[in-house]
């Protein structure tokens, strides 16, 4: 079982002279049916509202065979807004609220965790409080047996304090085993400094305890990516872009599938993971970039299939 623990919210798409139209997203949810969709049992541990787009959440994670242990809440479900430029980036406006209304306080219960052999987390919800500790305690409950990952997809328009945006980023990274981030996500936490080379003090976080894997994500450049044996990057796949959303999710989710498709997840697996050679680590970007270039083809946070994935065709 995998385990996604993070936000759920609406996307209210903004496209030049046209309506809002709302879609179901937040990256670690996206994340979590990238996986589902790719052919492996999640779970996905998030708040969401008894309200219109709390069911729409709760109907996209059961259609999408996500599986749900926790209740919605009597809080409205979070929403941002995408508003799109010409060239279909997005740019975000969110009204949100982040805690686990399982958690009471003390973190995720253990026996949601214990078949647990990957834990991934990320973007809002392992920056804003309340809900970013619990999500911490939940990492530190499973990382004796799970695989950890981590991308903190940061939001300045929500957590505005850089300093302590990259404090909480560094608590996570030195948990982690594998790490995606984009290069601008790395940029705003470490002004002047070259992407890759925070990549390379991130893989040596912790020594043998720090990640095995960190990637970096450059857009039109394509993915970047460092382990003990050396680097590894890929071009862009070909394709028409609809819109960035959710890309850089399904690259996770797709980047995920790969080393639990290798047998790479689970904690006692860390010493193989750490021993992913180059071309492995090569073909594991391929994959995840094959994944994103797929979803930017399509309108919002439509992650593909394996089937699509093997046979290159779009998810309709």
């Amino acid at each position: 079982m995998l385990t996604v623990i993070g936000e759920a919210l609406i996307d209210e798409v903004v496209r030049p002279g046209q309506s809002p139209v709302p879609h179901v997203g937040g990256s670690p949810l996206n994340v979590a049916v990238g996986l589902a969709r790719l052919g492996h049992p999640v779970q996905f541990l998030g708040r969401f509202g008894r309200d219109a787009y709390g069911s729409m959440i709760a109907g996209h994670l059961k259609n999408n065979d996500v599986l749900v242990p926790v209740v919605p809440d009597g809080l409205p479900t979070s929403v941002a807004r995408a508003v799109l430029g010409a060239g279909g980036a997005a740019e975000y406006e969110f009204a949100l609220d982040w805690e686990l209304p399982a958690a009471d306080g003390q973190g995720v219960p253990n026996f949601m965790l214990t078949a647990t052999t990957l834990l991934h987390t990320g973007s809002i919800a392992a920056m804003l409080a309340p809900g970013a500790e619990q999500v911490f305690k939940a990492v530190v409950a499973a990382h004796p047996s799970a695989t950890i990952s981590y991308d903190p997809n940061a939001r300045p328009s929500i957590i505005k304090d850089a300093a302590y945006a990259r404090a909480q980023a560094e608590k996570f990274v030195a948990l982690a085993d594998v790490v995606k981030a984009s290069d601008e996500d790395l940029q705003w936490l470490y002004p002047g400094t070259d992407p890759r080379e925070t990549a390379r003090k991130w893989l040596a976080t912790g020594g043998t305890e720090g990640p095995a894997v960190v990637v970096v994500t450059q857009g039109s450049e394509g993915p970047w990516a460092v382990c003990a044996a050396g680097e590894a990057s890929c071009p862009v796949p070909p394709t028409s872009v609809v819109d960035t959303v959710g890309a850089g999710d399904s690259f996770m989710a797709a980047l995920l599938a790969a080393v639990v498709d290798r047998e790479l997840d689970g904690a006692q697996r860390r010493d193989a993971l750490r021993a992913i050679t180059r071309e492995q680590l090569g073909e594991v970007l391929r994959y995840a970039a094959r994944a994103a270039a797929i979803t930017v083809s399509r309108a919002g946070a439509n992650p593909p299939t394996r089937k699509e994935l093997q046979e290159g065709q779009p998810h309709v």
